[in-house]
């Protein structure tokens, strides 16, 4: 398993760069990995979606669709987009530090 640094920490990642043990995820990662994903600065929204993310795969040990996330997130899908451009729950995940969520390409 390829690994990379995040916040001074190595972590094992997948082939994609998803996390494989969620548990090495700190938040102080996360403004590292948005950067990579072209999001440059994290505000409360992108927060509450990353937080909503953890917790749903913590819950259900997988991520939730970009479908399921934008009827049950609080927020619209075309908020999601607005917020993760290039696949609200591919990168919220990425993000997240949580596996790739099931059904996405």
């Amino acid at each position: 398993m390829p690994t990379t640094a995040y916040a001074g920490k190595n972590v094992t990642v997948s082939d994609e760069g998803f996390f494989e043990d969620p548990t090495q995820w700190t938040a102080d990662m996360a403004p590292e990995i948005a950067e990579e994903q072209g999001i440059v600065e994290l505000n409360e929204e992108h927060w509450r979606v990353i937080r909503f993310m953890r917790a749903e795969y913590a819950a259900k040990g997988t991520g939730p669709t970009v479908r399921a996330l934008g009827k049950i997130s609080g927020f619209s899908v075309k908020e999601l987009y607005q917020l993760f451009p290039k696949g609200p729950a591919k990168i919220a995940a990425k993000i997240a530090g949580i596996p790739k969520p099931r059904g996405c390409i």
